[in-house]
Order: structure tokens, then sequence, then C-alpha cells
């Protein structure tokens, strides 16, 4: 049945006249994204009250007063104080597998499925006025009472719980009706889902659960940096390994060979995908969990980090009609985010772009995209032919893994299209010497490669805790500083707050190395110049060194000499 529009249901319910529903729509369309609703109480026009029942009607469903309401505490015990928050919900009741929750959000239909899928519970929806949500939420749910350490205590604490886990966590043949009673358990599926949450909520880039011989870790990459949860018990590291697994659509009987999946949600209205990796260790099965978060990567090469000379040197490189564009570093540095960004600059109407990427990280309208999958024969190389023979004008290769990827991207260069794709080296001018050990001859390289951009991701320092220090002898000596050269030099660092979790550091930024190669770059490398000779040559003709990049960082203040250091090398 079609849902009809609020506006009208504003109209049939006396809130508003004709007139003022026109008004309304006028000023919506000059704010598009808004909701009508929040307009016409902005406005004036509705009361918080008058909103709830206009949902309520458009969604069918009922409305609740919250005044003086008190959660229970069985309903409490199974919705964590972050899922409260991210999807604005309050927990009315538990009964009989049936969870009663309150929402101001009707309009996100997909939470009911999300909640289903974390919670394990039918759940019922009641509509209520944002107001009583969010007083309810700071009364209640605002505290760190639901911590992990919270959870997992009560975990220890269940002792069915603990012996099924014992019991299951062997390595002999498994009862599949046991794993699933253990798995879909309430206090598995509270700590799994919190620790999802607050990765999801820490802008977290990787979560790892790694079984020990003692212990089962549990760890969080933020910013580039692993941090350890406090770890859940060890006979726990099967139960949350399958649930996890379970959510991925992966074979839970499976434990001796690897496997990959992914998990979608929508956390907070936006859209998060999980890819999972499972590895059989000699303890169990390690699980790595890549968060995927379009709402904290911004596709804009605006946004990348790059200095203005830098920026402009690559926008005329990346707009060339053919060759091939290398972007280089290790895993994690950014490269992907990198090349979406001057994919989405160059996705113009009358250019078609393809992509092949292994796996395909997020979706940009326009840009046909193609996942690979080795398993059935769809690798770079394969993909890459076929690609040709669909008429492109640019071209994204995931990763040059072998010399016949090399070769087709080649091939595809020489014949009119641009080629973009990532290498694992570790700075520009070794990216030459990388591809030479593939098997390219260098006059290949030579005729086709336009340039090679090494790119690095350093931590930025919080600016709620940012405070100026004095340098000391031996930061000025490791990242060869001359005091000099910069009198009154003082370097800055982030002391800790509550903004970055008290470790000084919120959000990172690019460090860049862009070798273009002209003519005389082009000769160097056909007489076999060593990768030194053509770093020396690329320095007298603009190219910054990474080191040299941090280096203009930690002077702005942006970052600190650790990180610099951790980053880049030194070149001789």
């Amino acid at each position: 049945m079609a849902i009809r529009r609020i506006g009208q249901i504003f109209v049939d319910m006396g809130f508003v006249t004709d007139e003022q529903l026109e008004m309304l729509l006028e000023e919506q369309s000059q704010h598009p994204g808004q909701l009508l609703g929040r307009i016409a109480e902005d406005m004036g026009l509705i009361t918080d009250d008058q909103l709830i029942q206009a949902l309520g009607e458009q969604f069918n469903l009922q409305t609740v007063d919250l005044e003086g309401f008190v959660p229970p505490q069985n309903a409490r015990d199974v919705v964590s104080n972050t899922m409260v928050q991210l999807y604005r919900v309050i927990p009315l009741q538990l009964l009989d597998g049936v969870l009663t929750l309150a929402t101001c959000d009707p309009q996100n239909l997909s939470m009911q499925d999300e909640l289903r899928r974390f919670l394990g519970f039918e759940i019922r929806l009641l509509v209520a006025t944002e107001n009583q949500i969010v007083k309810l939420t700071e009364k209640h749910f605002d505290d760190d009472t639901d911590s992990i350490e919270k959870i997992i205590n009560e975990l220890k604490a269940d002792e069915s719980l603990n012996k099924a886990a014992i019991q299951l966590a062997g390595t002999g043949p498994i009862n599949l009706g046991d794993v699933a009673e253990l798995v879909e358990s309430a206090p598995v599926r509270k700590l799994l889902n919190m620790v999802l949450l607050l990765a999801i909520k820490d802008h977290a880039s990787d979560i790892h659960f790694e079984p020990f011989e003692e212990e089962f870790r549990i760890r969080i990459k933020a910013n580039g940096v692993l941090y350890e949860m406090v770890p859940p018990p060890r006979h726990l590291a099967f139960a949350i390994t399958t649930r996890i697994k379970v959510m991925a659509n992966l074979d839970i009987a499976e434990r001796r060979l690897p496997q990959d999946g992914r998990i979608e949600l929508t956390v907070g209205g936006h859209p998060i995908d999980l890819r999972v990796s499972v590895l059989p260790t000699m303890f169990g099965e390690s699980v790595v969990l890549r968060v995927l978060d379009r709402s904290v990567v911004s596709l804009d090469l605006n946004n990348v980090g790059m200095d203005a000379p830098t920026m402009k040197a690559f926008r005329e490189v990346i707009s060339k009609p053919n060759g091939i564009v290398l972007v280089t570093g290790p895993t994690g540095s950014g490269k992907t985010t990198t090349l979406y960004s001057a994919l989405s600059e160059l996705n113009k109407i009358e250019d078609k772009v393809i992509t092949t990427e292994d796996p395909v990280e997020y979706d940009i309208d326009g840009i046909v995209q193609i996942p690979i999958d080795s398993d059935i024969g769809v690798t770079f190389a394969n993909c890459l032919r076929a690609i040709l023979r669909q008429d492109p004008d640019k071209i994204l290769v995931g990763e040059i893994r072998d010399l016949e990827t090399a070769e087709i991207a080649i091939q595809a260069s020489l014949t009119g299209h641009i080629v973009f794709s990532t290498l694992h080296t570790n700075d520009a001018p070794t990216t030459v010497t990388r591809l030479k050990d593939m098997g390219i001859p260098p006059f290949l390289i030579t005729a086709t490669v336009e340039a090679i951009l090494a790119q690095r991701l350093v931590r930025r320092i919080c600016l709620e805790c940012k405070e100026y220090v004095e340098p000391t002898e031996e930061e000025l000596v490791e990242i060869r500083l001359d005091p000099k050269d910069y009198p009154g030099l003082k370097f800055c660092r982030g002391a800790g707050c509550s903004s970055c979790n008290n470790t000084g550091y919120k959000g990172r930024v690019g460090l860049f190395e862009l070798m273009i190669l002209d003519d005389e770059m082009r000769d160097l490398i056909m007489a076999n110049a060593t990768a030194d000779k053509l770093r020396e040559v690329a320095k007298t003709k603009g190219m910054v060194q990474l080191r040299d990049a941090g280096i203009d960082l930690l002077v702005e203040g942006v970052t600190t000499a650790e990180e610099v250091i951790r980053e880049t090398i030194v070149e001789v």
C-alpha cells in the first residue's frame, strides 16, 4: 500500500490549510533533503504532538506519551546505550519475544529489519516526540553503565552460557543446533553489537578478533593505529567468531579454510559495509572486519589533502587522454580513496568509466564497477580484457599484481585509454624498479606511465587539546631539522581529551610524493638509471618527498614528529 504524503495528512487532520501546505512545499523546494514535518515545526505551523500524530497516521503506527516513563530493566538489558543513541529509540517493553520501541523517526524504513537482525527479537514500533526521546536518552541512556567491561562481566557470570561455549569450543564435530542456540543468545549478540556500534561510532577502519592460547583479543583500528578493548573470556572466541560468520552468511561448519564475506548494515540512517575475512589459526579462527562507511569518506579530490602545486600537477595528469597513472603505498594508506576521488572528478556524461576492483569498496553513480572473483576465473587480467571490448574511455584496475595484468594495462593505455591503478612500493621512484622486476621492458614503461603518486596517512593533532611543546634534540636529529633554519620553532601535540579518546589525535591527513615522467626522466629509465638517480632528478623538477611533506605539516602544527617518523623514511 502506498504511503500517504505527510503534507496531505496535515491538511486532512486540520493542522494546516491548503495555502499553508503550498507555502511549506515551496520552502522545502528551497532546502532539498529537509523533512516537511521539521519545516512545519520550525515555522510554528504544527506542534511536536501534532507531528507524531501525523507520522502515526502516515505509517499506521500507534503514538505513545513518554512523560514520566521509566524503561523496564529487561528491555534495557537487551538494548545498549550506544544503540539507543544511534537509532534514537527508547525500549518500552520486552514480552514473549517481541521488543516494543518508541521512535521519533518512523521514516527510517530499514530500522525494524536492522534492529531485528542486531537483537534477535521481533520489533514493534510506536511513535513518540523527538523531545521526549531526547530527554529519556539523556536521563537513562547517556552514561557509561553499558560499557564493554559491564557486558563482559555479565558474560563471565552466565554459567549456562559458559558451559555451552566450552563444550562447543573443542575441535571435534559440532552440533549445528547447539551452535545456533549459542550464537543467537542475547549476551553474545549484545557484546558483538556493542563492539560493532562503538567501532562505527569511533570511525574505525578495521575490527580484529584474534584467538590466542590463553586469551581472545578484540582490537579496533582507528586513525591507522590499533587499540585493544577489554578481552572477553577465551572460551567465548568460538561463539563470537561464529556469530560473525552467521551475520556474513558464511559456512559455520567449515573451520579449516579461509573464508570471505560481507555484512551490510544501516546504522544511524547511513549504510555501512563490513568486509569479513576469516582465517584459521593454531588456536581458532581469526576474524578481521574492514569497516566501509561512505558517510565518513569524502570522494572529493579537494579533500584528500594535497598541497596546491601537487594538486595542480595531478589534475593535469589525470586529464590526459591516455597513459597510466599509478598510486603506490602500503595497505590502508588511502590509495583507493585518492583514485575514487579522481574518478569522481572525471565522471562526466560524455565518458565511459569502468573499474575492476577486489572488492568494490564504494559504489559511484555513473561508473561501471566490476568485482573480482578469482574462484570463478574473474581475475584482474581476464576482467581487463573484457573491459576493453566495452568501449571505455577511463579504466581503473584495482591493483597490478602480476605481469599479465600489467601487460594488458599497458596495451589499454597504448590504444587510447587512461588507466589508473595501484602498486605496493615504498615511494614513487622505486615503483619503476618494481615494474622492471615484474618483467615490463623499460621502453613500455616510458611509453605509457605518465605519473606515479606515492602516499601515506599521518594522524592529525586533535584541535580540542592541541598544545605547543619544545622539540627535543633527538626529534630534531631524527627528522634532520636545523634549528637555525627555524628560529623559535615549536612543535604541537595533543594532550588528550574526551573528544579524541585521550589519544591526542583526531582524523588523518595525507602525505604525497608525485613523480611526473617527462622526457628527461624517460631517458633515465631507458638508460636503466637507479631509483636513487630518478629520485635525485625528480627532486630538481619539484617533487616533494614524503618525509619533506611530513615536515611541512609538522612545522604547520598539523601532526607530530612521531607520526612523520613512523610513516616516512629518510632517503640518503
